[in-house]
């Protein structure tokens, strides 16, 4: 029997605390404290929509003691969505205080889009600093300059849905600097006046489509990098040295080849020299044959090959002797 009686008591008890978690009867009392109305039949929905009501009526709440109007059913539709409430609230709660134009279906639709709705409005009240990479451009002298620069910046509220982000706020900066230095006569100039990069950069608008509002564009270190214009000379003079050196490679092949090619013609002319020299005797020797050749012809002509070999070595210097 007592066992029976310890049974029925624990059913009991968590029967009771079954229905006080689906009747959440101390939150629906503090909302009616802070001047929320919102029934327990709704409570309860809201438990069966698997939408956390303490999220809701804690954001109605906050809402209310701001002085913001919520309705029940918009922030359910924004959380079973995905969004963020108590971020929404709280931002519309900023916007509010900062008499910034923000209604609650502009931040949902912000919220939504994926970004982080109060950092914007954080960041339209308080501007933020982006730091830029080093950028390197080259000024009309040849000279490299590598520059840092500070962008302040601020949400623009109206174009945050579907405006670029501080990655092309940096690439337009970047951009921008380089077109303002290599538009430089000098890198002196640019040593000189550097906020004349950032007045330049300035004036193109780079924060069109983006959002954010540029404020200000600080250049925060200039240095000075490398002869660039030198550089690019003494490559274009390697260049025409290597040209140079191959057109002259060209034109001796060319003249070793004409010089191989005379030698050749060279060879075979003693070639047929000497054919020819081995024609006399056959020639002579038919000459005799047909009477056209007598034996003083032949002798007279002996006598002058011999005056000419005598003659050519009387002319030719004798070299000396060797002990």
């Amino acid at each position: 029997m007592d066992a029976i009686i310890i049974v029925i008591s624990l059913a009991c008890l968590f029967l009771l605390i079954f229905l006080l978690w689906m009747v959440p009867i101390g939150l629906w009392f503090n909302a009616l404290l802070n001047g929320v109305h919102v029934s327990l039949l709704q409570l309860i929905l809201m438990r069966w929509r698997k939408v956390p009501p303490s999220l809701i009526v804690g954001a109605m709440i906050t809402g209310t003691k701001a002085g913001i109007k919520l309705n029940r059913d918009q922030l359910e539709a924004h959380y079973l969505a995905g969004g963020h409430v108590k971020a929404v609230v709280s931002a519309l709660i900023s916007a509010e205080k900062a008499n910034i134009p923000l209604d609650f279906k502009a931040a949902t639709a912000i919220d939504l889009a994926g970004r982080d709705v109060l950092e914007a409005i954080q960041t339209s009240v308080n501007p933020k600093v982006i730091n830029t990479p080093p950028v390197a451009a080259v000024a009309k002298d040849g000279i490299q300059l590598i520059a840092k620069a500070r962008v302040t910046v601020r949400t623009n509220i109206r174009q945050l849905v579907g405006g670029a982000g501080e990655e092309t706020i940096i690439a337009r900066v970047g951009e921008g600097i380089v077109s303002a230095i290599g538009s430089a006569d000098t890198h002196k100039s640019v040593l000189e006046n550097p906020d004349s990069i950032s007045k330049l950069v300035l004036t193109k608008g780079l924060d069109s489509g983006t959002a954010f509002e540029i404020l200000s564009i600080d250049i925060a270190d200039v240095d000075v990098g490398k002869n660039i214009g030198a550089i690019l000379q003494m490559d274009q003079a390697n260049a025409d040295k290597n040209i140079a050196q191959a057109k002259a490679e060209e034109r001796r092949a060319m003249a070793v080849a004409q010089e191989q090619e005379m030698k050749a013609k060279a060879q075979e002319a003693r070639a047929k020299v000497i054919l020819a020299e081995a024609e006399v005797p056959l020639a002579m020797a038919e000459a005799f044959r047909n009477g056209n050749l007598g034996i003083m012809d032949y002798y007279r002509m002996e006598n002058i090959k011999a005056d000419t070999q005598m003659r050519d070595s009387i002319a030719k210097p004798t070299s000396p002797k060797k002990n």
